[in-house]
């Protein structure tokens, strides 16, 4: 076997899977609701319209013009030729790495980080460094983040709103990190898939808005969460056009586009308002609610989350490990969890997402109260 694949994990694939029936999943991260009608519509005329070929590599301009409009809303000032719409935000995240990085590199993770961001560099050859975040509210530690920088260092990786912490980080951080990013020549890779899921009172913001930003930021995001599209694997990439041009061979060599009928579809979700306020309405209620259920829950201590719909909790007073507690949680309480150790940085904690109701934050919650008290 290859030795970067031997090195590769699947990040939370072991405790993704559907559990017995009548257990209380607290594990993927996805909304529960369905992919607005006129987005369904859409897709569903493009094939009866016969939009069944191939077309432009990077996306339709009708989709790119729509990303592009759609970043203005957050200062990202970016041409629609510089706009590749890709088959996930996942698959724009390699371009990324594969655009910007050689065998050797290093790449700073915040931790603990989304697993994927480690096996991507894996796959490539280039080298994840895990910095811990500040364990009281999951932000970044500016000291420490300068401290791991080497001379090998090429790269930062931001993501927020955060999976799996729930962390919006400050602007000042956002612009703390982009200075060390200028300072040490470094790519930024902005991962804005939750953007639009803020509850804190600082919004998302983008390290291509502060000064020497724009020039070394990739900006990745998607249809997933804030529209329901998990299934549909539509994701964006922008940036500077000279690695733009590399991003779009790597398409052009691995993946020619993403469904024809799909693009004019991404266009509409753009363009929607009502049900991504509905959405966003829903989440931030059941954050409230799960939280404080949380706190009456021996054992168990978490910051309340500020954005994406996960919260990220210390589960150590238990006396338990995070494997243990999610195994045990899986057995005895019939509630599936997913355990921290998985990610480098996150042992003693474990990951619940409230992409789910709110009967079920309830019932889960409940459970987990009887289950450790008892």
């Amino acid at each position: 076997m290859n030795s970067n694949i031997g090195d590769v994990g699947r990040g939370f694939a072991a405790f993704l899977s559907p559990p017995p029936e009548g257990v209380v999943r607290f594990t993927v991260g996805q909304p529960d609701f369905r992919t607005p009608s006129s987005v369904v519509d859409s897709a569903k005329k493009a094939l009866d319209d016969g939009e069944h070929g191939y077309t432009r590599s990077q996306g339709s301009e009708v989709v790119c013009n729509a990303v592009a409009a759609h970043l203005k809303k957050y200062q990202i000032d970016v041409d629609a030729n510089d706009v590749l719409i890709s088959p996930g935000c996942k698959q724009a995240l390699l371009y990324a790495m594969m655009s910007c990085l050689n065998p050797g590199d290093e790449v700073i993770l915040f931790a603990p980080a989304w697993p994927s961001y480690d096996g991507m560099l894996k796959l490539i050859g280039a080298v994840p460094i895990h910095v811990p975040v500040k364990r009281e509210n999951y932000h970044p530690d500016i000291e420490a983040t300068k401290a791991a920088i080497t001379d090998k260092t090429k790269a930062i990786i931001i993501n927020s709103p955060n999976n799996p912490t729930g962390a919006v980080y400050l602007p000042s951080e956002i612009e703390d990190l982009t200075k060390i990013a200028v300072d040490n020549d470094l790519w930024i890779f902005d991962d804005m898939i939750y953007s639009d899921l803020v509850y804190s009172e600082h919004s998302y913001v983008s390290p291509a808005t502060f000064e020497g930003g724009a020039e070394r930021t990739l900006t990745i995001g998607g249809w997933s969460k804030i529209w329901a599209m998990t299934g549909w694997r539509l994701g964006w990439i922008t940036g500077p056009s000279e690695v733009m041009e590399g991003v779009k061979t790597c398409q052009a060599s691995a993946a020619s586009h993403v469904p024809t009928f799909l693009m004019g579809a991404g266009a509409v979700a753009l363009e929607l308002e009502e049900e991504p306020r509905e959405f966003f309405t829903a989440f931030a209620e059941r954050r409230d609610v799960f939280h404080s259920l949380l706190e009456e829950i021996p054992g168990i201590n978490a910051p309340k989350p500020e954005g994406a719909f996960y919260i990220l909790a210390d589960i150590t007073a238990t006396g338990m490990d995070d494997i243990e507690f999610a195994t045990r949680a899986l057995e005895e309480a019939e509630v599936q969890v997913v355990p921290g150790s998985l990610m480098p940085g996150g042992e003693g904690l474990i990951r619940m997402s409230y992409g789910t109701s709110l009967e079920q934050i309830r019932e889960g919650c409940k459970r987990l109260k009887n289950w450790l008290e008892g």
